[in-house]
């Protein structure tokens, strides 16, 4: 088990500027949940101007707390966005961020994940149709980390998660999408692990909410965006084959249509 919240930048464009601008950091729920829960992620912020930050999400259910100024804490559950996620920032607030696993979403909500897909619910709207989101009497955003920490662990869990061995199965083959860069493929990796590629399809869209072509799509596109960040432009054609990218122009494609810039403006903006 992890000891330490993931380090890396993957899926925040320009995660420097992000850095500049803000107070951003990760932690580990408390050890119970962290089958589920990848980390909380709190942001902290006092802009003498509004701050805009982009960024291409990953395969995961989020739910956040946000309070801005003196305003009333709001919570929502946010489903695997298929989009680019930008969000402005202004003024003073605060925001305490659930990312779960991809998959370990599913234990909480009970039903298919893909229902939130592409989707931002409040949690006040889910009450009547989802028990726990009445769960949510504010409180999260105050305090310490160590005290924000302890409340979301508290909130997650008193909406005692329902351990699935499918799932759990579920989990570890996202995550081996996530780290192993030779799965380019949706069928050889359905083979690899004795599925079929219709079975896989079913379990991905149940409890991760998108399918798994697009899961690894994603993570290999994150790759290319993550590299492009942390140094020389990388050899982008050599890049495009390594990630399974039909050739440099498929790279510079999907790149171009999910970040709106094509790797090479995005590098030079960086530099």
């Amino acid at each position: 088990m992890r000891q330490q919240p993931r380090g890396d930048s993957r899926g925040i464009l320009d995660p420097g500027r992000l850095l500049r601008q803000v107070h951003f950091r990760r932690h580990l729920p408390a050890a119970p949940l962290r089958r589920y829960v990848e980390h909380y992620w709190l942001i902290d912020w006092d802009l003498p101007e509004p701050f805009t930050q982009h960024v291409v999400p990953h395969p995961a259910v989020n739910v956040v707390f946000q309070r801005d100024g003196d305003a009333p804490e709001t919570g929502e559950v946010s489903g695997v966005g298929r989009e680019l996620f930008s969000i402005t920032l202004s003024g003073r607030g605060r925001v305490c961020g659930v990312q779960f696993r991809p998959g370990g979403f599913r234990p909480f909500w009970r039903r298919s994940v893909a229902e939130l897909t592409g989707h931002r619910r409040p949690l006040a709207d889910l009450a009547a149709s989802w028990p726990p989101a009445a769960a949510h009497h504010g409180g999260i955003c105050d305090g310490t980390d160590t005290e924000r920490r302890r409340a979301l662990d508290d909130l997650l869990t008193g909406w005692a998660p329902e351990p699935d061995p499918v799932t759990d199965e579920v989990i570890r083959l996202v995550e081996e999408i996530r780290t192993d860069r030779t799965v380019l493929r949706v069928d050889a990796f359905a083979d690899r692990h004795g599925l079929s590629t219709r079975r896989l399809q079913r379990l991905f869209l149940d409890r991760v909410g998108v399918g798994p072509k697009w899961v690894i799509r994603r993570y290999r596109l994150q790759e290319a965006i993550e590299q492009a960040a942390e140094g020389p432009p990388p050899d982008w054609a050599t890049l495009a084959a390594d990630l399974g990218y039909s050739d440099q122009a498929h790279l510079v494609r999907e790149f171009t249509a999910v970040t709106g810039t094509s790797p090479a403006a995005y590098a030079r903006s960086l530099a």
